[in-house]
Formats: C-alpha cells, structure tokens, sequence
C-alpha cells in the first residue's frame, strides 16, 4: 500500500482519451460527465477511464503491449510495488467498454467476465494506443489517483462508434465534443491539461503516434514536480 506524505492512498488508474479525426469541421473527443453524487469530480465532465483492478493484471490482450508504450508507462514507477504496464492499458479498455459500450477489434478468447467483448466475439486489442499523459492527485483530495491517460484514434473502434447503449450508467451525457468546445464544459483541470496535449499533437500534423517523452505531473507529495518520462 503507497500511503505518501500526504495521507491518503494513491490508486493507479487509466484513463482512456477517444478521438474522431473523421468529425465534421474538426477533431472531436469522447466526453461524459459524472454524476452529481459521485465522491470524486462530482458533475464534471471526464474522458472514461477508472482504477486498475487486480483483475487486470492477469488479462491475455490480444495482441502484445507495442514496446515503446510499454518502457514509457514502467518508467518513474512509485515507491511502492510498481504496477505492470498490461495492466494499466488492460484497466484502460475494460473502462472504456464498461463506461460507453465500445470495444476495439481484437481476435481471440474474450477475458474472463468481459461480457461485453464476449457477446460480440472479439477481444481486447491495445494496438494504436498513446500515451499522451500521467498525473498523480495532489495531496489533501478525498481520492488520489496516478492516472495514466492514453490516446487512441476512433478508427480502432468495432462497430458503430456512437452507439452507447451498453454503457454502464457512470457517465452521462456521453458525446463527441470538438476540440474546440471541449474547454467551455465543466472540466477538472488535469483534464484541460489535457486536451492541450491534444491540440498540439493534432497541430504538429501526421500520423499520430507514440511521442518519446511524456509529461507527468507527480504530486505524490507535498512537494509537486513536473517531469518528462523518458
């Protein structure tokens, strides 16, 4: 158990950024607001994403973890038992199956209690995924989280990317938002950060991809530093 200077335990978490390249006039994300009770961000509008079960340390992805996102998420592990980098981006698809009902196009036996990807014959494939972000929960929140954040392009989607019917009821008001108008709704500020981020990989032009550094806000303790992962 990581308990820091600062009190509470920090949870690994993944989060999982969708972007439509194909929107009319311009980019547009993933977005769904949480509920007015929930303990952490209550009304605010997130990407999906949540805590890494135990569980999803022993998920069998269809296809191996790329070895670049790979080295990039093992790197800066915390003081504590490091968490593996399968299963941060195993805890990033079941998020985001359970969280919008959408799956990506893997081959293979589905995991265990995956319904989701079971019912459609399919299993969870970590291909074209980016790792845009890390930030960990400073220090006095009700919650603290060391949240990765990782991009995929909707094109690595099965089916039809605006159906949402399988979605679990965490996050309402799910819709693709434009870059543009993403930044006028209620946003925790990592999440602005964020969307930054965002911006400037799509301003760079290209094929997206995995960069070499990624920034990482470590508040782990009182005392915050902003780093790159390398």
């Amino acid at each position: 158990m990581n308990i820091p200077s600062g009190g509470q335990k920090i949870r690994d978490a993944a989060t999982i950024i969708l972007l439509d390249r194909t929107a009319p006039d311009e980019p547009a994300v993933l977005m769904g607001q949480r509920g007015t009770a929930a303990a952490f961000m209550p009304s605010k509008y997130v990407f999906p994403g949540g805590a890494v079960d135990e569980a999803d340390a022993e998920v069998e992805l269809s296809k191996p973890v790329d070895p670049l996102l790979r080295r990039l998420l093992a790197a800066e592990p915390r003081r504590d038992a490091p968490v593996s980098p399968e299963a941060i981006v195993t805890a990033a698809l079941r998020e985001l199956a359970e969280e919008t009902g959408l799956l990506t196009k893997g081959t293979g036996p589905a995991p265990a209690r995956w319904d989701h990807y079971a019912n459609a014959g399919l299993a969870p494939n970590p291909n074209g995924l980016i790792y845009l972000f890390r930030a960990i929960t400073p220090p006095g929140r009700t919650r603290r989280f060391d949240a990765r954040f990782l991009l995929l392009d909707a094109e690595s989607l099965h089916g039809d990317r605006n159906d949402f019917s399988l979605a679990c009821d965490e996050l309402s008001h799910l819709h693709w938002v434009p870059l543009s108008q993403a930044r006028a709704l209620d946003l925790p500020f990592i999440t602005e950060v964020v969307l930054a981020e965002i911006s400037a990989m799509i301003g760079r032009g290209g094929p997206l991809s995995q960069p070499q550094t990624v920034p990482f806000f470590d508040n782990q303790d009182c005392e915050p530093r902003f780093l790159q992962i390398t």
